[in-house]
């Protein structure tokens, strides 16, 4: 379906980017590798010249291109080059993303600066960029990796920054989609579980893989998305929704550790539900707020989080089990 269609992907040299990139060079699609990493990485695998052997290998064409998305320029010359090399760009996905998980008085002004220009500055940028060339493409399509936006404060208090930054990407889906609607699809994506990439394994720290599931699971639902009509626009999609609307039944093969609990992403009230969402939540959004502690979650709220992210009433219902947790330590 992507055969022949060029694709500037940001951030695809490793995880998630790279995982969407292989999934379309398997229709022979071509892929710019729009990233920063040309040397290699001392802990990080993969380079955007490493990235695009294996784009090769696996059907598509190739265009690696040294990309910050912080400075314009370079996202200029990208675009540029992607054109002259390929006639011009079918698909922008913004994968490129920064993290840190800190608090406001801990958070430095560089990260919080990291933060801002790759997640929102990149995106909008990087959308700007691009969007007179998809306007000319039959079937244009812009992926944001971004959430649904939940006004639940739990997701603000701990890493406000961070939130922002994402909540930034979103809104970029929310404007630019009315603005082009008819002209270029734009939606997001997440996971509804946790996904194994360097960055998790950062975050989480030895064997947090094993409550992951592989990055395969959000290249099937990326390209359900990108082979749609661009009528199909507009939507904060949850990875595993998706698919099952498309008739996966296992979800088994995404999994690191078949059986294992899955962490919930973040952003994801899980009473709630995932849903596709065009979504206000501000009535659980305020019940949340009354209910919420003074204090940050303890080690213990948060394993039973996790615990709660792995249970449902269908699980119990079949299982007919009686549940009882001792913690201690």
């Amino acid at each position: 379906k992507l055969a022949g269609c060029t694709l500037f992907i940001t951030g695809a040299s490793r995880g998630i980017g790279k995982a969407i990139a292989l999934k379309a060079a398997k229709d022979g699609a071509n892929i710019v590798i729009a990233a920063k990493t040309a040397e290699p990485h001392p802990t990080l695998p993969g380079t955007i010249y490493t990235a695009a052997a294996e784009i090769e290998a696996a059907g598509g064409k190739a265009l690696p291109c040294i990309v910050n998305v912080r400075e314009e320029q370079q996202i200029i010359n990208a675009v540029e080059k992607a054109v002259k090399t390929f006639g011009g760009i079918d698909i922008l996905v913004n994968n490129a993303s920064a993290i840190s998980l800190t608090g406001t008085l801990e958070t430095e002004t560089k990260k919080v600066n990291l933060m801002m220009d790759v997640n929102v500055r990149g995106t909008y940028l990087t959308s700007k960029t691009c969007l007179p060339h998809l306007r000319k493409s039959k079937n244009p399509h812009i992926l944001n990796l971004s959430p649904p936006m939940n006004l639940n404060p739990m997701w603000f208090k701990n890493h406000c920054a961070y939130t922002i930054s994402k909540y930034g990407m979103s809104m970029c889906v929310l404007g630019m989609a009315e603005e082009f609607r008819g002209e270029v699809a734009v939606n997001a994506l997440w996971p509804k579980t946790a996904i194994h990439t360097a960055a998790m394994d950062m975050l989480g720290g030895s064997g947090i893989e094993k409550q992951c599931r592989k990055t395969d699971i959000l290249a099937d639902a990326a390209y359900c998305i990108l082979t749609k009509p661009k009528s199909f626009t507009g939507n904060f999609i949850i990875d595993e929704v998706l698919l099952r609307e498309e008739g996966v039944k296992d979800f088994d093969v995404y999994a690191i550790a078949p059986g294992h609990p899955l962490m919930p992403d973040f952003f994801l009230d899980v009473e709630t539900g995932m849903t596709d969402m065009k979504q206000e939540r501000y009535d659980g959004a305020k019940a949340d707020r009354e209910s919420a502690p003074a204090k940050p979650p303890s080690a213990v709220a948060e394993t039973f989080r996790v615990i709660q992210g792995a249970m449902s009433e269908e699980y119990v219902r079949t299982t007919q089990g009686v549940f009882q947790f001792e913690l201690s330590g």
